[in-house]
């Protein structure tokens, strides 16, 4: 297939990029800061915040998916999923290609959004810890300009009209790759707290194989 990972330098981007390229697949990568990227990959350097859509549109030209790995590395990348995909969003649209791929998060179950203001209070995978100790701080305050960008990257996905899945990872360790995992449709797996960059990129190639998955945010853990 003739795929393009958005964000391929970053650490499920790099795990994903690997393992499209061993398995026979013609990738795009497109990066803000390209170096040390594999030479059979074609690389595109582009700054997801500011590069014009009509600019990325060649990099999405006859692919089969686009896969965007767009995420925070800190406080200077506010915005970046929902500014990032936007653009993605509109070059696919310029040049036919159906298939996208985001990352959101698994606590976005429950976090409102402009499209979706009143989520369910609780989502059935979440133990008492997670539901009444961790999850409402993060959302309140610590992680809460991070799931207000995501929410809006979810509106833009769901909102585009194209052939989309949103994967909600757990969080995210640098392990390696198992193959093994748990998922749910619109909430968490019970129990699991984590999932490894590797196994985030194995899930995202699988659900090309998967047209279950289309329209649906999945979540993912152990």
């Amino acid at each position: 297939m003739k795929l393009t990972i958005v964000a391929a330098t970053g650490g499920t981007g790099r795990a994903l990029l690997d393992q499209a390229l061993a398995a026979g697949h013609d990738v795009t990568a497109v990066a803000r800061n390209p170096r040390d990227l594999p030479p059979e990959a074609n690389v595109v350097k582009a700054d997801m915040t500011t590069v014009d859509p009509a600019d990325l549109a060649p990099a999405v030209l006859g692919a089969d998916a686009v896969l965007s790995c767009l995420g925070p590395r800190g406080k200077a990348d506010h915005g970046v999923c929902a500014a990032g995909t936007g653009r993605i969003v509109e070059a696919m649209k310029a040049t036919g290609a159906r298939r996208l791929i985001v990352i959101s998060s698994e606590s976005m179950t429950t976090v409102p959004s402009p499209g979706n203001p009143n989520p369910p209070r609780h989502d059935p995978g979440e133990g008492f810890l997670l539901r009444h100790v961790v999850g409402p701080p993060a959302r309140r305050f610590f992680l809460r300009d991070v799931y207000a960008d995501l929410g809006v990257m979810e509106d833009l996905v769901r909102a585009s009209g194209l052939d989309w899945t949103i994967a909600r990872p757990a969080l995210l360790v640098d392990k390696p790759l198992t193959g093994v995992y748990r998922t749910a449709v619109d909430r968490k797996p019970r129990g699991g707290f984590r999932i490894s960059y590797a196994d985030l990129g194995h899930f995202m190639l699988r659900c090309l194989q998967d047209e279950d998955t289309v329209g649906k945010a999945i979540s993912l853990n152990y």
